[in-house]
């Protein structure tokens, strides 16, 4: 993996229909120290995230005690 000089604070997704008038894709809304990045995704573009991260949460070592 790239070594990142900024880490995300936290990531939130969502579907809003922004632009307007365009309820076929999600914003993908990125918090970082640097500012808040928007990313518009369409139907497989999203699929693809949320797949992505499902394994990647699946891979995750349970928290420690």
């Amino acid at each position: 993996m790239t070594q990142r000089s900024t880490s995300a604070d936290f990531v939130t997704g969502f579907a809003t229909g922004w632009p307007e008038q365009q309820p076929d894709l999600m914003i993908l809304s990125l918090t970082t120290a640097k500012g808040v990045r928007d990313f518009a995704v369409n139907k497989d573009q999203a699929l693809l995230i949320a797949e992505t991260i499902r394994k990647t949460a699946d891979a995750l070592a349970s928290p420690k005690s």
